[in-house]
């Protein structure tokens, strides 16, 4: 399945490492967590890769150069950010017609992602999209989902005080052609930017989701950057 992995973010919330480190090179135990992502997805049969860029384009555009991966990923460069729905659609074309994923690469997962990736080819028949879950501590800080009693999404809950439970998106989504197709000709999705907040609402009962116990954590505050580095100690990725 190809990947676009959404890793145009300017991580303002880890200044000072950021003044000078795009967010998607941040080393998670001297790794950048880019390389992380690529390595893992590529072991899981994943890509190739699309990768969005905009802070600090030339620092991304070394880093893949020296990869050996470099000819899995093709870099895109967006001058204005479009935010996590624009670059998807427009970048549609990329999937040429098949389905894919779509990845927040700034975040540190250490999820079994073939695991995720059967549990979408399994997924009940109404569903178009599959997104992988997980447990937090802190639920106001994430959007929260509910499900039914087939792991199907009944409802949102973003970023709100007191949601009604604890199991969080992770943005990580598998989109089948028929997700892909849709989201292509939806008048709604014309000028849209946002995926959580402007693209999953429209998709509700329709979403399965893949829950991961494994280790997940948004690294973009200083706390759980040092934590992803604290408990890459001692796990393998």
């Amino acid at each position: 399945m190809k990947a676009v992995l959404l890793a145009a973010g300017l991580g303002t919330r880890l200044q000072p490492l950021t003044n000078t480190t795009p967010k998607c090179l941040v080393p998670i135990h001297g790794k950048p967590l880019l390389q992380i992502w690529l390595e893992r997805l590529t072991a899981a049969g994943f890509g190739p890769f699309l990768v969005n860029t905009h802070y600090l384009p030339e620092q991304v555009e070394g880093f893949v150069a020296e990869s050996p991966l470099r000819d899995r990923v093709t870099l895109v460069y967006e001058p204005e950010l479009l935010g996590t729905a624009g670059t998807l659609i427009k970048n549609l074309d990329f999937f040429q017609g098949d389905g894919g994923v779509l990845i927040h690469a700034d975040n540190y997962c250490l999820a079994d992602l073939a695991a995720f990736r059967q549990a979408h080819l399994n997924r009940p028949g109404n569903c178009v999209m599959t997104m992988m879950v997980f447990r937090t501590d802190n639920p106001s800080s994430c959007g929260i989902v509910e499900t039914d009693e087939r792991g199907v999404v009944a409802g949102f809950h973003e970023k709100v005080e007191n949601p009604p439970g604890t199991l969080a998106n992770g943005a990580v989504y598998a989109l089948s052609q028929e997700f892909l197709a849709e989201i292509g000709t939806a008048a709604w999705a014309s000028d849209i930017r946002d995926f959580s907040t402007e693209v999953l609402y429209q998709f509700v009962d329709r979403i399965y989701t893949y829950q991961t116990n494994e280790v997940f954590l948004d690294i973009g505050t200083p706390y759980n950057y040092e934590k992803a580095n604290l408990r890459s100690l001692c796990e393998t990725y």
